[in-house]
């Protein structure tokens, strides 16, 4: 069986899945050409895949025609659902007209400019600029490599320290990996990025501790996830990140909000950030700036951090993609930008992710008919106690799926 990462795990409280078949479980058993993602394969090998085919607002389709309820909105980037025939169309007349193109030096495109600008306008600090990567890695990678670039151009290198938070995700590339407070997700890989301090999640004061200890002039930046996600959903502690921001803010650190997951309304606001009063020096972003439609990110950046870039002498800024979707990309963004909107004018999306900490969930029953939770103490791959998934029982067909789902296992505070 397997666990939300790939790792193998038995459920606890579920039913029995012995003695069922692949195709009992509608998945295959056939293992193609694709090496999974964060997947034990030789387990996948055993139990086999389950191959989707289609999907329309929450829900997707297998290919034997079983409908499944996407409660994790894909990997919490579907933010407008599946299936909005706009966006692809959006794209499709972009294609034809130029399906790509780089943007370094002087180029540029209408769409990248249309993009850059609406997502400036709804950035959670004043008068920011938008750097697009191609996803949450490499945004977040970007941003290192910005922090650490903005020291050297004020005069300050030695600033190089970098400090994370346990239970941290920060993507899979380099810098994220070396920044996650996951422990499993740096293992066998040895070290990649030099001078990372680990520090509580929930502890302001170690913080501040922490940077005291190290020195002055000697941190950069500060990387903080404003609702926990992959490390187990953890909501901040009332008071935290506020606190964390006055620190850095005090002590000269630039604070990076990885809104990766939380940006384009999980939160109420358009960006934690924004709900949360911040105003901080990067963002990175990703996943819902095009629901999941179109494979881009971006990391946006406060005038304290993207000026001295722009001054006269600051020469090249060496990093960038050189082939990317840019062009149909940010069309398409904007296309789900507008849904998002539209959906935000409503209060059909916004207006429930606005208030979720008054609503603190006190017991694990299912809130639908044919939804059972599991919990999983001995799953690895989840940090903390352990971990729980959903088993989603199809009404006509009366057939069980296991899917492992990204929370704790304790009761914790409900954040969509």
């Amino acid at each position: 069986m397997m666990g939300r990462f790939g790792h193998p795990c038995k459920p606890a409280d579920a039913i029995s899945l012995v003695g069922l078949t692949p195709r009992d479980l509608r998945t295959s058993a056939v293992m193609t050409t694709f090496w999974h993602p964060f997947a034990d394969m030789a387990a996948l090998e055993s139990a086999g895949e389950l191959t989707l085919a289609r999907g329309e607002g929450s829900h997707v389709w297998d290919t034997d025609g079983t409908r499944y309820l996407d409660a994790t909105a894909g990997l919490w980037f579907a933010n407008v659902g599946h299936g909005r025939a706009e966006i692809a169309d959006a794209a499709a007349t972009q294609m034809r007209r130029l399906a790509a193109y780089h943007t370094f030096g002087d180029l540029t495109s209408e769409p990248t400019a249309a993009l850059t600008d609406r997502v400036a306008a709804l950035a959670p600090m004043p008068d920011a600029k938008v750097f697009l990567t191609s996803g949450g890695s490499d945004s977040v990678d970007t941003a290192m490599k910005m922090v650490r670039r903005f020291w050297t151009l004020t005069g300050q290198p030695d600033r190089t320290v970098l400090i994370r938070r346990e239970k941290a995700y920060h993507g899979m590339h380099t810098a994220g990996t070396s920044l996650a407070g996951i422990p499993a997700n740096a293992d066998g890989y040895g070290p990649l990025l030099h001078e990372v301090v680990e520090v509580p999640w929930d502890d302001a004061d170690a913080l501040y501790a922490t940077i005291d200890q190290l020195g002055e002039g000697r941190v950069a930046g500060f990387f903080c996830e404003p609702v926990m996600g992959a490390g187990g959903v953890f909501p901040p502690p009332p008071g935290y990140l506020e606190k964390a921001r006055a620190i850095c803010r005090d002590l000269g650190v630039l604070f990076i909000a990885d809104e990766v997951i939380t940006g384009f309304g999980r939160c109420g606001a358009w960006f934690a950030s924004e709900r949360f009063g911040l105003e901080p020096d990067l963002v990175t972003c990703a996943k819902g700036i095009t629901s999941g439609y179109l494979p881009l990110g971006a990391v946006l950046a406060a005038p304290t951090v993207w000026e001295p870039f722009w001054r006269e002498g600051a020469g090249m800024f060496r990093h960038g993609r050189r082939a990317m979707m840019r062009i149909q990309g940010p069309n398409g963004v904007g296309t789900a930008g507008q849904a998002n909107k539209a959906r935000r004018t409503n209060g059909s999306t916004f207006t429930l992710a606005a208030g979720p900490e008054t609503r603190p969930t006190t017991t694990t029953t299912a809130p639908l008919p044919h939804v059972e939770l599991y919990t999983d103490g001995a799953c690895s791959g989840n940090p903390g106690p352990g971990g729980w998934g959903y088993i989603l029982k199809h009404p006509a067909t009366a057939k069980e799926k296991k899917h492992p789902a990204p929370r704790p296992s304790r009761p914790t505070t409900a954040w969509s």
